[in-house]
């Protein structure tokens, strides 16, 4: 597979996917955002977000079993594969190698 650019909001959402695992679906994932950035994206957006994600093959989705609390329906799960995985291993070295570079400033008062 040929890489792929990740977005910062594709970025962001993909980081809490790994992190989330097993409980990644749409509101968790847009109540992380809300939580952690102070973004408080549509659900829309979340979902163009993912299927962007997911038709670049960074994640993986599956349904889970159909609640009573949910009307019968089903939540849609997100995992991350390792081809995301390493579009991340390599936007963090990139940020880094760049965030490194900075020179150091010094912060005085006087």
């Amino acid at each position: 597979m040929k890489h792929t650019q990740l977005g910062e909001f594709e970025e962001l959402v993909l980081l809490i996917i790994g992190a989330l695992r097993d409980n990644a679906y749409s509101i968790s994932i847009k109540l992380e955002l809300k939580e952690h950035t102070g973004r408080n994206p549509s659900i829309g957006a979340l979902h163009s977000a993912l299927n962007r994600l997911e038709k670049k093959g960074f994640v993986e989705s599956y349904e889970g079993g159909a609640t009573s609390e949910r009307g019968g329906r089903r939540k849609r799960f997100y995992t991350i594969t390792a081809y995301g995985r390493k579009a991340l291993d390599q936007s963090f070295e990139l940020r880094s190698m760049f965030y490194h570079r900075l020179p150091k400033l010094g912060w005085s008062s006087e």
